[in-house]
């Protein structure tokens, strides 16, 4: 069982090192987690789903599912703490370091460097969950669909949500009818 301590500091670890935010988080935590045995990548990728669909910041979200599952309430917030605070003091030292070179071209030149690799730690675990989620071609033609209406499109995920659970829900209840009527 991971103690406190070893809880803290892999999301210190995480918090530290990981540019972006939630998603960009996903490849670290996902390799610590696993590496460690505190988890399978079957309830890695619930955990996802869990703090996708929960309100607030994902990487806040995947910390305290995680610390809860590992050793409850203090498991948590234990997990929370540490992945928050490297990103706090980090942004306080910059903010107090730079606040007057915001407008510095070399300033300027890192934080645009920084974006693309930002993006590419941000699809890696999405490329690593659909791998893991979409067992059958129906899910990667879904998958796509839903990729190809939100990016191209420009529609709203949540109408796209809602229709999928409609035609799920009518789909169940009519094979439970289905069978029913055997």
């Amino acid at each position: 069982m991971a103690s406190y301590i070893q809880i803290f500091l892999v999301f210190a670890k995480i918090g530290a090192f990981t540019l972006g935010g939630g998603y960009a988080m996903l490849p670290l935590i996902r390799d610590e987690l696993i590496r460690r045995q505190w988890m399978q990548e079957e309830e890695f990728t619930d955990i996802i789903a869990l703090a996708q669909s929960a309100p607030g910041l994902l990487a806040v979200n995947m910390s305290i599912f995680t610390g809860y599952r590992l050793r409850g309430t203090r498991g948590s917030i234990v997990a929370t703490i540490g992945s928050i605070l490297p990103s706090f003091i980090i942004i306080l030292a910059i903010a107090m370091a730079f606040s007057g070179y915001q407008d510095n071209p070399v300033i300027t030149k890192i934080f645009k460097g920084i974006r693309p690799v930002t993006v590419a730690l941000i699809a890696i675990p999405m490329i690593n969950m659909a791998k893991t989620a979409n067992k059958t071609w129906w899910a990667w033609m879904l998958s796509a669909a839903t990729l190809a209406a939100v990016a191209f499109l420009n529609l709203s995920p949540i109408y796209i949500l809602l229709t999928v659970i409609t035609v799920a829900v009518a789909i169940a209840y009519r094979n439970q009818k289905k069978e029913g009527c055997k």
